[in-house]
Order: C-alpha cells, then sequence, then structure tokens
C-alpha cells in the first residue's frame, strides 16, 4: 500500500477511510454515525460511539493477556532513578487514584489541572481522569504561578493535580508553592489541592484544601472505566493567543483515539510490544498525544524521561536512554539535537552505544534547519524525519508516513501532507497559489479525527481565529509553500507567535508585561534568530522622559518581570533600550521590520513609514549589543 494510494483514499472518501481505521480500536459501542455537524455547523467524529481512553491504554491489553509488559519505562537521570511500570501496575494505580477523584467529588464533566513535573503521577493522574470522565487540563510545569491562574479562571477545575516539587540539574522547581501563589492570584478557587510529596526539598507548609497523594490512593477504590461519548472531551490543552490570552483547545475522546492508533502505525511505524519515545513534556501536545495516551493504546512502552539532552550528565543521555531502553522510533525537537551538537560536534558520543534498535529518528515542534538534520541523520545512521503538527491538529499534519512507505527526504521540508489532511496554500484573497509559490497554509475542511473540535466556552474565537478567514478552510497561522514534488515547506508563523525550544509562546503577553513596567514608555517584543533554540524573544524598550534609573537596573527589572509572570519558560533575557520605536504613519510599530534586520533577512523599509532615519539608529542599537548581522 503505498502513500499517494492511500493519502488519496482519505481525501476522496474520508468517512469510510476513517470508519476503517476507527474499526481497529474497541468500542463499548461502535459507532453508526462516522461524520456529522455540531451545532456550530463544525465537523464531529463517530457522534454515537462510546469507548474510553484509559480503558483502552490499559485494560484492554491486560483483557488479552500482556499485564506483565512494561507500559512505562520511567528514566530520571536527574533523580538517579529508573523504575518499570507494567500494565498491571499502572491499572493498580490509575484505577485507586480514579476513585479517589471520585471520593473528593469529581465526576463526569468536571475540570482538573494537573501541574506536575515529568513523573508517573502526571500520566496516572491524566489516565484517571480519563477513566471517569473528568476533563484534565495539564499545565506546564515552566509556567509562573500567573499564568497558573489565567488557566484556572478559565477551566475552574474542582481539583488541582501537583506534586511538591520538581528537580532539574541546578535547581528546584518548587510547584505546590506555585500552586498556593496561583490559587490566591485566581478568582476561581479549586475545592481540593492534590499534592505527591517527592523528596529531596524541604517541608512545605500545608493548606486546608490539600489532599495527600500516597495517602489517597492507598485508601481508595479501584474504578473500572466508565463509557464515554465519542465527542465527549478529553482534555483541555492552553497553547499561545496573539491576544495574549491563551486559547483552551478541546480535544474530543474517539476521534482522537482512531487518530492516535492510526498515527503509531503509519507514521510512526512501530507495532504493538516496541519501545517509543517522545523527549517532550506532559504540559505540551507530544506530551499528551505521544508520552501518555498514543504509545499505550498502541500497546507501545512509553519512555517518561525526566531531565535534558545535556547535562544529565553528558551530551550523550539521549543515545544511553535509546541504548538501554531498545527505542524504535524516537520523537525530540531539533533544539535537542542543536544542543546535543553543540556539546558533541564531532558525535563522538554516539559511538559509544548500540543505537541498531533505533529505525527512525523524528523531529517536530519547530522549524529544523538543513544542517541541524543532516548532522542527526550521519551521526545516527538512520532515516531522520522533520514532520510538522500543532497543538489545534493533535497529531501530525505533515510528515513522512513511514509505516505506509519510506519517501524521499528532502532537508528543509516537513515533508508530504499525512492521510486526512488536504493542505492548500492561499493567497489574500483564499486562492491556491501556483507550486513554490509563499502563502498562507490552509486544510480543507473536513478536518480528519483527532483534531480540536473547539474552544474551551469561547466556541466564537474558535470560529474567527480558526475557520472565517478562508471559508470552507481550518487556517493554520503559518506560512509556507509546496514545491513541484507536493513537499510542503513551513516559512514560519504569520501572527505575533514565536517558537521557542518547540513552545509556542506569545510575543504580546509579554510585551504587556514590559509595557507595565513603571519606566516604560512603549516597547515591541518579538522574536529573533537563535542558534539553539530556534527562535527567542526580543525587547525593544522606550523609557520614559524623566526616568533617571540606570538603564541596566530597569533591563534587569523587565527581564525579571517576565520571568515572575509568564516563566521561565519564555527564555527572555534580552532587553534593549532604544529612543524610539519605527512605526507607520498610522501609529503601527513595524515588528516584522525589526525582525528582519534582526535575523539577516533582506528587507524593505516600507512606504507607510513615519521617519525612515530611525533604521539607522536602531542598527547602531543591534550592532553594539551584537545581535544578528551588526555582531560582527
Amino acid at each position: 500500500m503505498k502513500y499517494q494510494n492511500f493519502y488519496n483514499k482519505s481525501i476522496e472518501d474520508p468517512k469510510e477511510f476513517w470508519e476503517l481505521q476507527a474499526n481497529k480500536i474497541d468500542w463499548f459501542k461502535a459507532p453508526k454515525t462516522i461524520l456529522s455537524k455540531d451545532q456550530y455547523n463544525y465537523n464531529q467524529w463517530f457522534k454515537d460511539g462510546e469507548l474510553n481512553l484509559s480503558y483502552l491504554c490499559i485494560d484492554k491489553h491486560i483483557n488479552e493477556g500482556f499485564g506483565e509488559q512494561n507500559a512505562i519505562i520511567y528514566d530520571s537521570p536527574v533523580t538517579n532513578t529508573k523504575q518499570h511500570i507494567t500494565f498491571n501496575n499502572l491499572h493498580h494505580e490509575v484505577s485507586k487514584l480514579a476513585g479517589g477523584l471520585q471520593q473528593l467529588g469529581l465526576q463526569k464533566g468536571d475540570t482538573c489541572i494537573i501541574y506536575m513535573p515529568m513523573i508517573p503521577q502526571a500520566l496516572y493522574a491524566m489516565l484517571a481522569c480519563a477513566r471517569i470522565g473528568v476533563i484534565h487540563s495539564v499545565v506546564f510545569g515552566g509556567f509562573a504561578p500567573h499564568e497558573l491562574a489565567i488557566r484556572i479562571d478559565d477551566c475552574k477545575p474542582k481539583v488541582i493535580i501537583t506534586a511538591s516539587n520538581g528537580i532539574e540539574i541546578e535547581r528546584i522547581i518548587p510547584y505546590k508553592p506555585f500552586v498556593d501563589e496561583a490559587i490566591v492570584k485566581a478568582t476561581y478557587k479549586p475545592k481540593h489541592v492534590i499534592v505527591f510529596e517527592r523528596q529531596l526539598i524541604v517541608e512545605i507548609p500545608m493548606k486546608n484544601y490539600d489532599v495527600d497523594y500516597t495517602s489517597l490512593v492507598e485508601r481508595s477504590p479501584a474504578i473500572e472505566a466508565v463509557p464515554m461519548e465519542s465527542t465527549h472531551p478529553s482534555y483541555i490543552l492552553y497553547t499561545s493567543g496573539t491576544t495574549g490570552t491563551p486559547k483552551g483547545i478541546i480535544r474530543d475522546t474517539g476521534g482522537y483515539a482512531t487518530a492516535l492508533k492510526f498515527s503509531m502505525k503509519y507514521i510512526y511505524g512501530v507495532n504493538e510490544g516496541e519501545t517509543f519515545w517522545a523527549a517532550s513534556d506532559v504540559g505540551w501536545v507530544v506530551g499528551h498525544s505521544f508520552i501518555t495516551y498514543g504509545p499505550l493504546l498502541n500497546r507501545n512502552t512509553t519512555i517518561l524521561f525526566e531531565g535534558k539532552p545535556i547535562r544529565t550528565p553528558d551530551a550523550s543521555t539521549f543515545w544511553r536512554v535509546i541504548s538501554e531502553h531498545k527505542v524504535k522510533a524516537m520523537f525530540t525537537a531539533p533544539t535537542a539535537i542543536r544542543a546535543i551538537k553543540k556539546e558533541d560536534p564531532t558525535g563522538e558520543m554516539v559511538k559509544g552505544y548500540d543505537l541498531s534498535c533505533l529505525k527512525y529518528q523524528f523531529l517536530a515542534g519547530e522549524r529544523c534547519d538543513v544542517a541541524t538534520l543532516n548532522w542527526a541523520e550521519e551521526k545516527l545512521k538512520v532515516p531522520v524525519i522533520d514532520h510538522w503538527w500543532q497543538t489545534e491538529s493533535g497529531w501530525p499534519m505533515l510528515a513522512n508516513m513511514v509505516g505506509v512507505d519510506l519517501q524521499k527526504i528532502k532537508p528543509g521540508s516537513a515533508g508530504l501532507p499525512v492521510c486526512g489532511y488536504e493542505i492548500q496554500i492561499l493567497n489574500e484573497e483564499g486562492e491556491e497559489v501556483a507550486s513554490s509559490v509563499e502563502g498562507y497554509v490552509a486544510v480543507k475542511l473536513p478536518l480528519p479525527p483527532g483534531t480540536l473540535s473547539n474552544l474551551w466556552n469561547n466556541p466564537e474565537r474558535f470560529r474567527l481565529g480558526y475557520l472565517e478567514r478562508f471559508p470552507g478552510y481550518y487556517f493554520t497561522g503559518d506560512g509556507g509553500y509546496v514545491d513541484e514534488d507536493g513537499y510542503v515547506f513551513i516559512t514560519g508563523r504569520v501572527d505575533d507567535i514565536i517558537n521557542v525550544a518547540g513552545h509556542r509562546l506569545s510575543t504580546a503577553e509579554m510585551e504587556e508585561v514590559v509595557a507595565a513596567h513603571k519606566s516604560v514608555a512603549e516597547c515591541a517584543v518579538f522574536g529573533v534568530h537563535c542558534e539553539i533554540k530556534g527562535q527567542k524573544p526580543l525587547g525593544l524598550v522606550v523609557l520614559k522622559h524623566d526616568e533617571v534609573s540606570e538603564e541596566q537596573t530597569i533591563q534587569k527589572e523587565i527581564i525579571k518581570d517576565v520571568r515572575k509572570e509568564i516563566g521561565a519558560v519564555a527564555s527572555f533575557r534580552d532587553v534593549l533600550i532604544v529612543n524610539r520605536l519605527p512605526k507607520t504613519r498610522s501609529g503601527k510599530i513595524l515588528r516584522k521590520l525589526l525582525r528582519n534586520i534582526a535575523d539577516e533577512m533582506n528587507y524593505n523599509i516600507p512606504s507607510t513609514i513615519d521617519d525612515p532615519s530611525i533604521i539607522k539608529e536602531i542598527i547602531m542599537v543591534y550592532k553594539a549589543n551584537q545581535i544578528g548581522i551588526h555582531k560582527n
């Protein structure tokens, strides 16, 4: 079954194609209605089917005799811990935690925030919520209390599940104190905070809403998986919005399960019983789809890694994990490979491990430069496959579908459209452009199963943000082009979202924090190229005329403010003081022009600029601070 024929079937008759794929998972009640419309006239999949994600990830495999297979291998070089968790072990932990959630009053349709480090209890919490129909929202631990408070107010969780702390190379992350601070900041107050107590931290004072995780699990009954409608929300996952307010992406249950089972086999090329590793975090969509649900649905052993690609203890960590745990396919962000390459440019550390088990290395999360892809391919001696998708899609939109047949790899391209995604490049008028002409990347409706079903409590924002610009299409927010062979090249966001080490972040949100500083008259925050992280934020600041504070002090305060309000994930470290910002005559700051100058790109000074002489001043500031083309 070759790629083009397989892909064509998914586009020509999506109902028949996805019904066939849906039959490959176990339903409590098989769907008869494959594709239909919801109350907002948006597509939904398998609406009359019933199933349960937790059952598919655990119970199904035990019932088929695989209870003693490893479901999760927890490998934590930062704590020097390794733990093998079988499907039987997983069932015990998840079913009893689900019972504990029920005893605390949670029921189908309630929400729960999970704010945890990369430990097994994070996965137990996700699967326990899915088991009883509680809609979970995992918040990445790199986000500060202010960001957590925004999410608490938006999804109104009855319970937050957290850990006492996270452990990194040189510091302890105070998860529980962050939760306490977020609850103070939030208008909505959760009823309980379930706390998993870890070692290596001083005792944290308990609050009256706290519940000890271990005690709760020990005293609670085991709960069987509850049948869920296919359209029931499995989780809310927040992604950055251009307004600075995060968007709560809603994922369904039946379409998601179908898409993930399909992905493991046809995109990643792994068979049941094999080991798969996505080196990401459960706070991101990769952690949901390909650390937790996808591998476990497919009866793969999933690697849960608590560490970094370097300094835990060195740049050989990834190769050690692959070799030791017999990983067949691995997935990470190009940032990780660039960091390893910087530490070990000749790849000597790769030679110390037997990587014969590894068949494919996948890269995604940010645009992969050609040099990084070529380096990985040369050192690992396996196909290195760049692919592209979004929090909104939930699974890959562009890829080399190795489970169908391996296509030619074109460095710089994220590959060919994945089954179900009819991707087109459109101009401003919504017309398809010719090959190799850059435009807006859009997907013709209906989207395949597993993609976003709406935004939490905000269907109008969903419509305006994704469906209105090009009627009949889902607008991705990215620009790109298709070459003469059908390969798609993604050139980057067309809005104010930047990609820092695979993490989508809003520059508008950062700008709001910078502008709030008492010394700042106006500012611009935008993404510039970073050799390791792909992009990083840069802030340009104009000070108030009567400002007397030292510039260096102001810069440090602004950086501290962004870290406090948004978190370390923003990697906001560069603030430049300028006399004025380039604007159009109507007063719009020319952020794209500022970015292009910094990124060594060709730029044209628009005719609408109010004062062209400002560009020379900006270049002088860049040069003085070793930014972009002016660093030499």
